[in-house]
Formats: structure tokens, C-alpha cells, sequence
């Protein structure tokens, strides 16, 4: 069996999101919730690439689900195109979370007389890790960096957009930015528990298709 390779995992995963576009899925008929639709749909991901490839899926103790690619896959409806991940700090918000996203967007419909559902994917989005930052964060931080700003202005700003963040955290953060300005992100990420990803941007920006590290794989 072959490594599983970055550039593999891609193409994989486009031939099997087309694949199971094509599938009438019983076991997924009449169900509405989201999670479950997800670790199926993960479940069966896995199930495909494992046939094929020599790779470690993800745990617990990883907490992404491919970390010798650095990816995590997010599986997520067209209606509310979101997920969560876990928090590790706030510096995610600024230089991102630190691996890459593979987000599939689906579209479920049930047809009632097969009492089957069919997922028809909408996209299937992958994010380089440099671009899954937080997009008003990091634009606000590359505008203040453009206008000569220092770190006070950075910390303000940092203050203003409620990073969760203490004094002496949101100081050793603005040093840092000053130091080495972020790339701009594509992802908005909200302050929770978890973080929460909201991914209507980067579905719009995969369709235009003019951004590096942000692409739509299906073509």
C-alpha cells in the first residue's frame, strides 16, 4: 500500500465526495442532526482511504483527524455552513489554527419513497493552514501594520475585538505581530468554549477561485 501523500489525500477525497453523491443512504434517512451526518460521513471517508493507503487516523489525544497531514476534516450542511473546534489559544484568531481544514458541504435530501437520503456536496474546501485565521482579525491587524501602527495601537485593537486574552497576554501577543505580521485568514471564528468556524466565506471565495491555500478541490 502507498503513503498517503498531501497532494493523494486531496484528489481522494474529490473522487470519494463525488462517489457518495452518488449513493442512496439508508441509514442517514429522516435524520436531521448535523453530528450524526458528520461522523458518518467521516466514518465512511476513513473506510475509503484506509482500502487504499498507509496513514494513522486521528484521536482523541491528536484531536485532528489526519495528523500526519495536518488536516482535519469538517463535514457541515449548506443551510449553516459551521462547525467547532477546540480552543487552544487565542493567537489561533491571529495566525491560525494551526493545521489545515478539508471542509465537505453538503445539501441533504431525503426522497421518502426509497425512505433513503443522498448528501449532494456543494464544495469540498481544502484551507491551507496559513489562511484559517480569523478574517476581520487579521485584516483589522495587516490595515493597523500598513499605517505605521505600533504595538499600543495593536493592543487596543486586540481589546476592541474581545480576544480572550488577559493584559499581560494581549501585550506578548502585540509584540509578536509587530515582529511578525499574520497572513491575512479566510475563516470567522467565534469566541466560545470551542471556537466556532463559520465557513460562507471561504465557500465564496473556493467558487471565485483566486486565492492561494483556499481552493475548492471538486473543480
Amino acid at each position: 500500500m502507498k503513503e498517503l501523500t498531501l497532494s493523494l489525500f486531496k484528489t481522494e477525497a474529490a473522487i470519494f465526495v463525488r462517489e457518495l453523491t452518488a449513493r442512496r443512504i439508508f441509514d442517514l434517512y429522516g435524520i436531521t442532526d448535523g453530528k450524526a451526518i458528520g461522523t458518518y460521513v467521516e466514518q465512511a471517508f476513513n473506510q475509503y482511504l484506509i482500502s487504499k493507503y498507509l496513514y494513522t487516523p486521528g484521536s482523541a489525544a491528536s484531536g485532528i483527524d489526519f495528523p500526519e497531514l495536518e488536516v482535519d476534516l469538517k463535514v457541515t450542511s449548506i443551510r449553516q455552513p459551521q462547525s467547532s473546534c477546540p480552543f487552544r489559544d487565542a493567537s489561533q484568531k491571529v495566525y491560525g489554527l494551526g493545521y489545515h481544514l478539508l471542509v465537505f458541504v453538503y445539501e441533504k435530501i431525503d426522497n421518502q419513497e426509497l425512505r433513503a437520503a443522498s448528501l449532494n456536496f456543494k464544495s469540498a474546501i481544502f484551507v491551507a493552514k496559513e489562511k484559517t485565521g480569523d478574517y476581520q482579525t487579521t485584516r483589522g491587524l495587516l490595515e493597523i501594520i500598513s499605517r505605521n501602527g505600533n504595538q499600543d495601537d495593536v493592543i487596543g485593537f486586540l481589546e476592541d475585538r474581545n480576544l480572550p486574552l488577559d493584559e499581560i497576554g494581549r501585550e506578548i501577543l502585540a509584540e509578536r505581530i509587530i515582529k511578525e505580521p499574520p497572513k491575512q485568514g479566510y475563516i470567522t471564528i467565534s469566541n466560545a468554549l470551542q471556537w466556532r468556524l463559520q465557513y460562507r466565506r471561504i465557500i465564496e471565495q473556493a467558487e471565485i477561485g483566486n486565492i492561494a491555500g483556499v481552493e475548492n478541490i471538486l473543480g
